[in-house]
């Protein structure tokens, strides 16, 4: 049994500790949250205690999942990890690069499990779509894009739609695609009764000569999560929300050049519904899969880290309407 403890009672907070609370092989000691009466509220629901001050957690617990506001992250992750405890902490890591480095070395130095929680990595569509591409399925990926909008959701209030809604993308795309070179994004703020962007277009120039395009907004009257793969035997379109994949290909037959209205192409198309399975549990799953076998996660504090500069790149670049180099 792993004992772990939730800190931060918001929206994904309140679903970490559900999915602890579910699993066999985890002991949900607690929640911790500065409106003690929310986490009580939650704790009764999942049978674990309440705690005002999550330092309370830090002799009772193996490790800890931080579900609190980005700017508090790095302060929190780093008083469990000086305790010799495993961290799951939500993205992005950090609210600057600088601090994200720290959690990374010190969890490095001291032998324990960084997680992030970059969901979408967790997602069975994202895992057929890389199980496909390492077995050449696809052909060469050749460029990579993203959509992912929606209303704007209430909860943010820390940060724009860059680093909560194109973190999970840049991500994903570095995870298919290879470390990115660098970043050109444009942006703006068509609500103004928010604090930050809430719309944009991020172009990523990875290593590879692979380009890859996400675009991102709070804006959009439907919710949208979709990824889209052009490779050189077949197009490939991912969905996050209904974990499906679609891949099409075509041929042409004998063409008559005095008819070019009927053009002879045959299509193939084949799409697969994936076993659902909630992503949230599969990273969770993956978390303490890590601290039993004493390897790494999935999404390392590293990974963090590099979706974190890109990110940080992107809002520069936008910014000062400039590419930007991932150094």
């Amino acid at each position: 049994m792993i004992k772990i403890g939730v800190v931060g009672t918001g929206s994904m907070g309140k679903n970490h500790a559900r999915v602890c609370s579910e699993l066999d092989h985890v002991e949900l000691v607690g929640i911790a949250d500065a409106n003690i009466e929310t986490a009580k509220k939650v704790a009764e629901k999942v049978d674990a205690k309440a705690f005002f001050d999550y330092k309370e957690l830090l002799q009772l617990v193996d490790a800890a999942i931080i579900a609190t506001p980005t700017i508090t992250h790095h302060d929190i992750a780093m008083d469990f990890l000086n305790n010799g405890k495993h961290v799951l902490v939500e993205k992005p890591v950090s609210d600057s690069v600088e601090k994200a480095q720290e959690l990374t070395r010190k969890s490095e130095e001291a032998g324990l499990v960084l997680a992030v929680g970059h969901i979408e990595r967790h997602n069975p569509a994202v895992k057929f779509v890389k199980d496909a591409m390492d077995n050449k399925r696809f052909g060469e990926l050749i460029t990579i894009a993203s959509k992912r909008v929606s209303n704007f959701p209430g909860r943010i209030k820390d940060v724009g739609v860059i680093f909560d809604f194109g973190v999970h993308d840049i991500d994903v795309m570095r995870y298919l695609a290879g470390e990115v070179e660098s970043v050109y994004a444009r942006a703006g703020k068509f609500n103004e009764n928010i604090a930050y962007e809430d719309h944009a277009n991020i172009i990523l120039n990875f290593e590879n000569g692979i380009c890859g395009i996400s675009e991102v907004n709070w804006l959009t009257p439907m919710k949208i999560r979709k990824l889209f793969l052009t490779c050189s035997e077949t197009f490939v379109e991912a969905d996050y929300i209904n974990q499906m994949v679609t891949m099409s290909s075509s041929s042409f037959k004998q063409i008559d050049e005095m008819d070019l209205f009927r053009v002879p192409i045959e299509y193939n198309t084949n799409q697969v519904t994936l076993e659902k399975k909630e992503p949230l549990r599969n990273e969770i799953e993956d978390f303490v899969s890590a601290i039993q076998q004493s390897k790494q996660p999935l999404v390392t504090g590293e990974d963090g880290l590099m979706a974190l500069k890109i990110v940080e790149a992107a809002t520069q670049s936008y910014k000062n309407r400039e590419e930007v180099k991932i150094l």
